[in-house]
């Protein structure tokens, strides 16, 4: 009778071990599992995600800069204003704020969508910097970021 007691006792000791340890390393694999898809997302939109720039020009006052950039990828890309747009002669180049805003500081950039509605795979957008006085001639030097991380840069003589 002793080894019947003590059996059930030691099963029931090991059961309320077992249920106490599934409770606290469940719920760490799930958060990792979820962590894990999270970064396999952002990894699948970077790849499916690709702009290309296509062309830079300037007016002949070089007062404003057309930069033509194709997404060349496989999926939408949403939130352009939320870009960072990198602008100026080649190892003095800053970083160009977005605004649509006539009358905000300068530079500055703003888009168009130029051959769809949306910035949709083969769609190209037109950005317009636009510079308060001549930034001078020389090589200049364009690199855009896009929200999820993506980049693109170019070389151009104004």
């Amino acid at each position: 009778m002793d080894k019947i007691i003590t059996t059930t006792l030691l099963i029931m000791a090991g059961v309320v071990c077992m249920i106490f340890v599934f409770n606290s390393v469940f719920p760490m694999v799930n958060r990792s599992s979820q962590a894990i898809v999270s970064m396999a997302d952002d990894m699948n939109d970077r790849l499916k995600t690709r702009v290309s720039i296509v062309h830079a020009a300037a007016t002949a006052d070089r007062k404003t800069v057309y930069v033509w950039i194709k997404n060349t990828g496989s999926s939408r890309i949403a939130n352009i204003e939320q870009s960072d747009l990198f602008l100026g002669q080649e190892g003095n180049f800053l970083r160009v704020p977005y605004s649509a805003y006539a009358g905000s500081n300068y530079p500055r950039w703003e888009y168009e969508i130029e051959n769809d509605t949306e910035w949709l795979p083969t769609s190209t957008i037109k950005i317009t910097v636009t510079y308060d006085t001549d930034p001078g001639t020389g090589q200049y030097f364009v690199k855009i970021v896009i929200p999820n991380g993506t980049e693109a840069e170019y070389y151009f003589s104004m």
